[in-house]
């Protein structure tokens, strides 16, 4: 069977699409005075969702693919989308901080402190559940939980954000 394949080139393009945009976003923020922060943790993130695509690339083999799963899947793209065009060229893998801008609280920024997490948390339960891999998308949701904490929390301290959102925190 081809489908599951072609979904995991789309999904893997995807990425390494995403990947050359950060990297081109991070130089002009660097650029303008940006900091990275959290920058020891960033090699176990990119590990950590390579492992999980080669994991989904090495065992999606002959595997059905379930429509609803994938329907939900394409919802969580289009939520990355509206992320992405969000953010513009703000949007990075890494926590770069440019002192003196401020938040952007618009988009699903308005409904979610942390719309791109969100999104992320999602799509690594349900892509694998498309295939009905139900133990990849259980191993790689708790090392992502791990690793959003982490992450999340060195983002909150960088951008000096409290622990609880507040509309009237964000300009």
């Amino acid at each position: 069977m081809i489908l599951p394949y072609a979904i995991m080139a789309f999904v893997t393009l995807q990425r390494l699409s995403e990947l050359v945009i950060a990297k081109r976003n991070t130089a002009r923020l660097m650029a303008a005075g940006a900091h990275e922060v959290g920058r020891e943790h960033y090699p176990f993130m990119v590990a950590m969702h390579t492992a999980w695509l080669v994991a989904l690339w090495f065992s999606v083999g002959g595997q059905p693919v379930h429509w609803p799963l994938l329907i939900l899947f394409a919802f969580l793209q289009a939520g990355r989308i509206w992320v992405l065009a969000t953010l513009g060229s703000r949007w990075t893998t890494r926590i770069i901080v440019v002192p003196g801008e401020r938040l952007v609280a618009r988009g699903p920024f308005r409904l979610v402190r942390h719309p791109n997490y969100a999104v992320v948390i999602a799509e690594i339960a349900v892509l694998p559940l498309v295939f009905g891999l139900v133990w990849i998308a259980v191993v790689f949701s708790i090392l992502n939980a791990a690793m959003l904490y982490v992450r999340i929390g060195a983002e909150n301290r960088a951008l000096g954000l409290t622990a609880a959102p507040s509309p009237h925190a964000r300009p």
